[in-house]
Formats: structure tokens, C-alpha cells, sequence
């Protein structure tokens, strides 16, 4: 794997993908963060899974090799913060990972890969909405759900798709939050939408 990249893109891809790695894995193997690197699409793929959560981040990277390398996520995500605003080179060989960025140069030992769990498939989108829109309705149906964890299904928001828009509703027992976020199915009239 011989890969160069803009320094914003690695750290926006490495940070993205390090938010899913466990505090403590329950294996030692999900602690790595799986860079991908693919000369035909002209990208640099970063993803973790430790089987509950799992998050792929894939930025545009000038690929003269394709291929695979796992390094320690917490570590890598440190390294990314302190490099310079310089081009990141990274070069996989004899099972380390050279890291590369202006003075800096930092080899990282891999992980065996065949050893990583498989990614789930991502499944087909149902359909498109506004980010804003959703982190602007997410957080006003936040203000309803519960804070304590003795009620779990109380903490979190139901979401409900319906033809043109997309709700979302959460309670604290006390409270109730209701908001309502336009957006585009994929395919009209496939969402079912119950009123009540």
C-alpha cells in the first residue's frame, strides 16, 4: 500500500472512524483502525466495527498501490492530531506501516487483517434528508427524552418514516417531543406511515 493524502482529509477520516473503537474491546483485535487503500477509485478508507457500531470514512487520495493495513485506532488518531497542515504518506511494508508528514515519520506495527471481523454490508438508503434538518430536529426531540438511565427505552428517540417526511418522537414521561423533518423517499409509496 503506497498512499498520499491531504493532512485535513486523513485526520477528518481517522477521527470519524476512531469514534466507533470500544474503550475496552472485548478482543485486542478491534482496538485496530482498517485503512483501505484502492487505486481505482482514488481512495483512502478508514473503518472500525467492535460489533455493535460501525463506522466506514473514506476521503479522495492519490493511490500509487492498493491494499490494507490495521494499526492501532487510538494511537493513529493521537498521531493525526499533532501533524502538520503537510501531504501524509503512508507505506505499507514487511508488516509495519510507515506514517510520513513533512518532519514527521512515525512506523506503526500492524495487525494481521484476516484476523478483523467482516464490516456489515451497508444497507440500501430508504431514502435522502438534510443534515442540518435532521441535527437541528434530533436536538429538539432531545430535549424531551430521558437523562436517567434507569428507563433505557426512554433515552433515545423513535423515527418514523413517513411520504414526505420523517418523525421523530421521544418522552421523558413528563415531556413529549414531536418533530416533524420534510424528506425525499427512494422509492414513493414503499414507506408506510401510521398515524396515532
Amino acid at each position: 500500500m503506497k498512499v498520499e493524502i491531504e493532512r485535513g482529509a486523513f485526520a477528518e477520516i481517522v477521527g470519524g472512524a476512531a469514534k466507533a473503537l470500544a474503550v475496552r474491546p472485548t478482543t485486542p483485535i478491534l482496538a485496530g483502525l482498517l485503512l483501505s487503500a484502492d487505486a481505482e477509485r482514488g481512495t483512502l478508507r478508514a473503518a472500525a466495527f467492535d460489533f455493535e457500531l460501525a463506522v466506514r470514512a473514506t476521503a479522495p487520495a492519490r493511490v500509487g498501490e492498493s491494499g490494507t493495513a490495521l494499526v492501532s485506532g487510538r494511537l493513529l488518531a493521537e498521531i493525526t492530531r499533532v501533524l502538520p497542515d503537510v501531504p501524509v504518506e503512508l507505506v505499507l511494508e514487511g508488516g509495519h506501516l510507515t506514517l510520513t508528514c513533512g518532519a514527521y515519520r512515525y512506523t506503526l506495527a500492524c495487525m494481521p487483517v484476516p484476523e478483523y471481523p467482516a464490516l456489515p454490508a451497508v444497507p440500501a438508503a430508504v431514502g435522502t434528508v438534510g443534515g442540518a434538518a435532521l441535527a437541528s430536529a434530533a436536538a429538539r426531540a432531545a430535549m424531551a427524552a430521558e437523562r436517567d438511565d434507569t428507563l433505557p427505552f426512554l433515552t433515545g428517540a423513535r423515527l418514523e418514516f413517513g411520504p414526505e417526511h420523517l418523525r421523530l418522537v421521544s418522552t421523558d414521561r413528563y415531556r413529549l417531543a414531536r418533530v416533524d423533518v420534510p424528506w425525499q423517499p427512494a422509492e414513493a409509496g414503499r414507506v408506510a406511515w401510521a398515524e396515532g
